[in-house]
């Protein structure tokens, strides 16, 4: 499984057998029970062996969800976190008038699935702001950093005006940021003071646990993404008949499967734009790098070269927002934050929190005590050797080693893999964001295991013969 560790808390999530899972939470209750005794374990039971963790990653991180608010940028959770209400009365408040619900996700979770309570309106659909009956908005976030700044806009705060305010996610530990940033703004920002918010509340253990209070989906219309092999889910009700179709469907990619009724999909394909909702394999935008939402039918064209997904094919936030490449994309993500910080700062509300400013996902502060090997040239440029040929991805490297900012793939082109693609060497170049990156980097050679390989990693400055880093190998959006 994949362990996120930081001082604000854990964000586990761990595959195994029904016995030994049980014997690990009740181990932690025991041993720290201060700490554990009101934890809640998410337990989600006979899930197909395919869908088990090859190995566990621990990652000591500065926050355990990624919202740029670490050290002393970060509103204390246990002083200023939302009021926690159990799933049955989130349900009741769910429909009560005066009410605006955000959704803490990610706009490509938000898009398969979220709650539809009686009378509710969306944002681009109303004007009455939710007078008349709770308003759904979706902050449009591609990750949680942007959140902070979304939350400052005037059209944000002009449509919390006077309402109670509801906040949802998967788990629920999103929320603690999110419900914290904004309780301490209106206690300190008089921008938010002056909107006579009438309350703050979230859903205790978020989607997962209002799932199991309302196996029928309750007001939940769509599936719940998750970060897991499942990637996204239906309530258990739902779910039951929709597996119960994939095995008689003989698919081999039926824990891939779509709605009961495909056409009441709540996303779309980006590729044919017919309704979808259900996320398969590993292509993501290539402007903004969030997962693609691609059809059975357009993901099989594509494997099969009848119709192949060019650069083209965005997700539908990148459609709506007209940005065609990586670099639009950067500019844009960086100027709404650094606008927002420069803002705080001059407020006094936003203290400079060292060198991760929290537009940035994969330089963690609390790499900075990991052991360096010697590096008097100041190299940026590793080679890395003994890689998975299979599962290796852009993503599971730029975890492992943080601070990359370039990855060149060794590849053979004039031999292909069954899918058309290049086949990788397991061999591959990257450049470092400083010198320090780099050397943490070569200090873990031969000790980092990816996929169950010994990473090697060393130095290799550029020759010379060819442009280092190129522009079109820049990844980290």
């Amino acid at each position: 499984g994949r362990m996120r560790c930081a001082k604000e808390g854990l964000n586990c999530t761990l595959t195994g057998t029904h016995q030994s899972i049980l014997e690990y939470t009740k181990s932690l209750q025991q041993l720290r029970p201060n700490d554990f005794k009101n934890t809640e374990f998410k337990l989600t039971t006979d899930l197909p062996l395919a869908q088990k963790f090859g190995e566990l990653k621990v990652l000591p991180v500065a926050e355990i969800v990624k919202y740029g608010l670490e050290g002393e940028k970060a509103p204390p959770i246990q002083q200023y976190s939302g009021v926690h209400l159990e799933p049955k009365d989130y349900h009741k408040k769910l429909a009560e008038s005066n009410t605006v619900i955000i959704d803490v996700r990610n706009h490509y979770e938000a898009s398969i699935g979220r709650f539809v309570p009686p009378n509710a309106t969306e944002e681009k659909k109303t004007s009455n702001k939710g007078e008349n009956g709770p308003l759904w908005i979706d902050p449009k976030m591609r990750k949680s950093t942007e959140f902070p700044a979304w939350l400052d806009k005037d059209e944000t705060k002009e449509m919390m005006k006077g309402k109670q305010v509801l906040m949802y996610c998967t788990g629920g530990i999103r929320c603690e940021r999110a419900s914290a940033l904004l309780k301490y703004k209106m206690e300190t920002d008089d921008a938010v003071k002056d909107l006579g918010i009438k309350g703050v509340f979230q859903l205790q253990g978020g989607i997962d646990k209002y799932f199991k209070e309302f196996p029928d989906g309750g007001y939940w219309k769509g599936k719940n993404y998750v970060f897991d092999k499942r990637f996204a889910h239906a309530p258990p009700k739902i779910d039951g008949e929709i597996h119960g179709r994939a095995k008689e469907s003989d698919d081999a990619t039926s824990q891939a499967f779509p709605s009961k009724n495909p056409d009441s999909a709540m996303g779309k394909c980006e590729g044919c734009l017919k309704p979808w909702d259900m996320y398969r394999g590993k292509r993501r935008c290539p402007t903004c790098g969030v997962p693609s939402l691609i059809c059975k039918e357009c993901f099989l064209a594509d494997k099969n070269g009848t119709k192949k997904l060019g650069r083209d094919v965005r997700c539908d936030l990148c459609v709506e927002q007209n940005i065609h490449t990586k670099r639009e994309y950067r500019e844009k993500d960086e100027r709404f934050i650094a606008d927002y910080e420069s803002k705080m700062m001059a407020k006094g509300l936003l203290l400079p929190g060292g060198k991760n400013q929290g537009a940035d996902d994969n330089h963690d502060d609390s790499q900075e005590s990991a052991p360096m090997a010697p590096n008097p040239k100041n190299i940026t440029r590793l080679v890395l050797k003994n890689m998975c040929r299979k599962n290796m991805t852009e993503e599971a490297l730029m975890e492992a080693l943080p601070g990359i900012t370039h990855i060149v793939w060794h590849t053979i082109r004039n031999r292909k893999n069954p899918s058309g693609e290049p086949i990788f060497m397991g061999m591959g170049w990257v450049e470092m964001a400083t010198p320090e990156d780099a050397a943490r980097a070569v200090a873990q050679s031969n000790k980092l295991k990816l996929f169950q390989r010994p990473l090697g990693i060393a130095f290799q400055p550029p020759d010379g013969k060819d442009i280092w880093p190129p522009s079109s190998r820049k990844v980290g959006y």
